[in-house]
């Protein structure tokens, strides 16, 4: 058995489909099993040991020579987890038995234009999980997984902060600002989290850390910018509790099960992307502002946002989402 699996992107969809990687081992030990991805994300999968390889199109390398080094492979089944144009014309090229996942577009689409919810009430693990159906793979409960590399892996003693043992991770960062808490709220957040504290995000966030770190610190240690996907993982593992917004790092923090806050702002958890854990829960809040006759604005999400007062997030109690994440401790 040889199978080729395509998910492009992004981080936290890469992070979605590794039960499908996992189930698809369990089902075949001996089966090669490989990836198509996007350059920019191929680093998510490479320390995954139920993979075998992993594909992607290198710089102004041309579509036909990519296909042309998958159908080397003679792949005998594609799962098509991206449904997008590309992931369509590679599978029509290599002409291959495949199955695609379904994106419920239109539902999504009645949902963010109409506020009618015809989602079925599936987490899209499931769906993705769906597409291999077929081939008689199922579900084994276990949830997600992320693999560090070993290098990739942070000693919390080489940090700034001599007290950063038992710290809340916070990821600031998403891709879309209508996903972002307000930094006025970030910053009543930091003042009020019995917690030391490290935030975590990519370069763009970098301002908004120095900001936080400037009010707190010998509190705060900033992150953002300074820290590989994989290490910043590392940090969400051994972290004591995770404040995320509904972005990758929330994934990442479902695979390793650790106590969570999700903040939502435009999109809403009946997209089905909410932290997954399988068949064993784990202690996870959702916090967003629910009744907005505007939410969700839209299934990804805007750089501002489209009505002007943002009060899916501006309206979130921090005080309530301190209290989920202290709650019990």
């Amino acid at each position: 058995m040889r199978v080729l699996l395509i998910r492009y992107s992004s981080i936290g969809d890469l992070v979605l489909i590794s039960p499908v990687i996992r189930c698809l081992r369990k089902s075949f030990p001996q089966a090669t099993i490989d990836l198509l991805t996007s350059e920019r994300y191929r680093h998510i999968h490479e320390a995954n040991p139920y993979l075998n390889n992993i594909f992607y199109q290198h710089n102004r390398e041309s579509l036909p020579s990519l296909v042309r080094r998958l159908r080397s492979n003679n792949y005998d089944f594609v799962a098509d987890l991206h449904n997008n144009r590309k992931s369509l014309l590679v599978r029509w090229l290599l002409n291959k038995p495949s199955a695609a996942l379904h994106k419920f577009n239109l539902e999504k689409w009645l949902l963010v234009h109409f506020k009618i919810n015809w989602l079925p009430p599936v987490h899209v693990v499931d769906r993705y999980l769906d597409v291999v159906r077929s081939l008689g793979v199922r579900n084994d409960g276990r949830g997600l997984d992320y693999f560090i590399p070993a290098q990739e892996e942070i000693n919390l003693d080489q940090l700034p902060l001599s007290h950063v043992h038992g710290y809340a991770a916070i990821a600031i960062g998403a891709a879309h600002a209508t996903k972002r808490l307000p930094l006025a709220q970030l910053q009543q957040l930091t003042a009020r989290l019995p917690l030391p504290i490290v935030l975590l995000g990519g370069p763009e966030e970098k301002a908004t850390g120095d900001l936080l770190h400037q009010a707190f610190p010998y509190k705060v240690v900033n992150g953002c910018g300074m820290f590989s996907l994989h290490q910043s993982a590392s940090l969400i593992r051994q972290a004591k509790v995770v404040i995320t917004h509904d972005t990758g790092l929330m994934h990442i923090a479902a695979a390793f099960r650790k106590r969570m806050v999700s903040v939502w702002g435009n999109t809403v958890p009946a997209f089905g992307m909410t932290p997954y854990f399988g068949s064993e829960p784990a202690e996870s809040f959702i916090v967003e502002r629910k009744g907005l006759w505007c939410r969700p604005c839209s299934k990804l999400g805007f750089h501002r946002c489209p009505l002007g007062h943002f009060r899916c997030m501006n309206e979130l109690r921090v005080e309530t989402i301190v209290q989920l994440a202290m709650y019990g401790q």
